[in-house]
């Protein structure tokens, strides 16, 4: 039977080599502070579990996933690659791991030869030819971008990149982007100039003055609020998000109380970062 260590640093193997297409024993070093012998034999063992899913090329330093590659550590949905991301820390000590469960939300099918080609983009500061659909505009756009950060809103995931159609910076839904992208030459643009991406802004949350006293005080007590307030530090890019994660809508004046539970007290301070086309 694995240990649960030797169990996770197979789950990263498998990770990393399906969705950045390469892993070597240099992944396994920084990620766990082994030795390199230890990595080694972790690749080693995990290609004696599955023969057929990695292939050394000595051109890559390093193994990629062949054509017939089967998933038996990872799950497949892209987000548990970019939960990885944020928090690396995907799995827990099971031996004291407390009973809970999560909701059932809907997947978001992006396939593993778009995120290596982003991954790329971004480590390598490089431009990138894609295919993007969107509800406006349901037919394949070619474009062009440069991507810098994956970013979670919630229930998805975007990728914040400068796209040179519009000449902005933009979000864009993983799982509407189509085909393979192609990865082009390097680029000076960068998150540096993506204002929008370096301005903070405090969102100030207060109840909704509608309620009586009593459910006010349950809502302060409910977020800590400090002098009746919530101050929430956001990207002004991704102000927008977080008002939706919060439920509070600043343009329907007729939601009821009850339902709306807190506002925005600082609007205008807010609103000029707030709707903006998205792609």
């Amino acid at each position: 039977m694995l240990s649960i260590n030797q169990d996770k640093r197979l789950w990263f193997i498998e990770l990393i080599a399906w969705w950045e297409g390469r892993i070597s024993s240099s992944h396994l070093i920084r990620q766990f502070g082994i030795s390199r012998t230890q990595a080694q034999n972790d690749i080693t063992h995990y290609q004696s579990l599955l023969p057929d899913n990695l292939q050394y090329h000595a051109s890559h330093k390093g193994f990629l996933p062949q054509q017939g590659f089967v998933q038996a550590y990872i799950c497949g949905d892209v987000v548990e690659y970019l939960n990885w991301i944020s928090h690396q820390d995907a799995i827990a000590d099971i031996s004291t791991a407390l009973p809970y469960t999560t909701l059932a939300l809907p997947k978001r099918q992006v396939s593993a030869d778009i995120i290596r080609v982003l991954v790329s983009a971004i480590r390598q500061q490089r431009r990138v030819e894609v295919d993007y659909v969107s509800v406006s505009n349901p037919d394949r756009q070619g474009r062009i971008i440069v991507p810098h950060h994956f970013v979670s809103t919630g229930l998805r995931w975007h990728l914040r990149a400068f796209c040179e159609k519009s000449q902005q910076y933009r979000d864009f839904v993983l799982s509407r982007f189509r085909g393979v992208p192609d990865l082009l030459n390097k680029t000076s643009i960068s998150a540096a100039q993506d204002s929008g991406w370096h301005t903070q802004l405090s969102l100030i949350f207060t109840p909704d003055p509608r309620l009586s006293p009593a459910q006010q005080d349950v809502l302060a007590h409910d977020y800590q609020m400090q002098h009746g307030q919530l101050t929430l530090q956001t990207r002004a890019c991704l102000a927008q998000y977080l008002l939706q994660e919060m439920q509070v809508n600043i343009r329907d004046i007729n939601i009821s109380p009850e339902a709306q539970q807190l506002v925005l007290s600082n609007v205008d301070a807010v609103k000029p970062w707030l709707f903006e086309e998205k792609s």
